[in-house]
């Protein structure tokens, strides 16, 4: 059996190198970023989106690759996010280890809910 407090422990630093690296990912894209474009003018009046190679996982990868700064800092946003699905993924296991079956299920309908939010809600 995983103690309460182990659970906490592991999902805490889970959470604390996810974050940091996420940090650190989307910090290096901005200074990149603002290295190479920092001195364009800006147009308030035109809006531009996002590139719609930034849009898909398999974009945002390329251009991250590639080196790219708002590759990074998209690859970081989404680092964050993904983050939040490993700490759902990681409680339901530490529960299923602790034979908590309510915990079990909650934790797998949010697994579900986040999953369907991540891949299918956009389409």
């Amino acid at each position: 059996m995983v103690t309460i407090r182990r659970m906490e422990k592991l999902i805490g630093y889970v959470l604390l190198a996810g974050v940091l690296t996420s940090a650190a990912i989307v910090l290096f894209g901005g200074a990149l970023y603002m290295w190479r474009h920092g001195s364009t003018p800006v147009h308030y009046r035109i809006f531009r989106g996002e590139p719609s190679d930034l849009r898909s996982l398999a974009g945002i990868w390329k251009d991250f690759t590639e080196g790219s700064g708002r590759g990074a800092i998209q690859f970081g946003l989404m680092l964050l996010v993904g983050i939040q699905v490993i700490r759902v993924a990681l409680t339901g296991v530490l529960f299923l280890l602790n034979r908590d079956k309510v915990f079990v299920v909650i934790t797998f309908l949010v697994l579900a809910m986040l999953s369907y939010a991540l891949f299918f809600a956009g389409e």
